[in-house]
């Protein structure tokens, strides 16, 4: 289930937060609770994903980016996500969230997000992002127009270039007979 309580509590709780700069870095701090978890009673994957739903939702909004989207009745979407676990976040762990925008280009947004605990980064993913309208994509040159007075995006770093270079290359839809594999039972 969506964490709505968490969205709304961190919403609320950072509405009076300063604005940040385009390439600024929202942080919230969180808990692990017993919901959050997975079998091996560490932080979920799926769950990871969702928390940081939470901190791109407040960091658009402290861009000023979700007053935009509101006038303009523009949507938000995440259209590619590349994460790394390298540290565990046991149940009632306190950690960081961690999240920026990286840059953009012609069609997406990329942002990074990262959670930390104890001083050491637990996971660390590479979002790309767009703004929908019934039509489907708005170009980011008519977002960061919309927002008046936004930068430029400053240069993407290689590694970031580099994951949009492989995901260009990545076939899709995926190949049909991977798709169409009959699925094996387990017994």
């Amino acid at each position: 289930m969506y964490p709505v309580v968490r969205l709304i509590k961190e919403v609320l709780r950072h509405r009076k937060a300063p604005p940040l700069p385009m390439t600024g870095t929202h942080v919230a701090t969180h808990i692990c609770w017993p919901w959050d978890i997975d079998v091996w009673m560490e932080l979920n994957n799926g769950r990871t994903l969702t928390l940081y739903d939470l901190g791109r939702i407040v960091l658009f909004q402290r861009l000023g980016i979700v007053p935009v989207m509101k006038q303009n009745r523009w949507g938000g979407t995440v259209a590619g996500s590349s994460v790394r676990y390298r540290k565990r976040v046991r149940m009632f762990d306190r950690y960081e969230l961690r999240t920026r925008m990286i840059g953009w280009d012609d069609k997406f947004f990329y942002a990074e997000q990262s959670m930390w605990r104890k001083g050491d980064c637990a996971s660390h993913g590479l979002l790309r992002m767009a703004i929908t309208d019934a039509r489907g994509l708005v170009t980011s040159d008519r977002v960061m127009a919309a927002m008046e007075g936004a930068p430029e995006s400053p240069p993407l770093p290689d590694w970031v270039v580099a994951w949009i270079d492989a995901e260009n290359r990545r076939p899709w839809p995926p190949m049909q007979d991977v798709a169409q594999a009959p699925a094996i039972a387990a017994e």
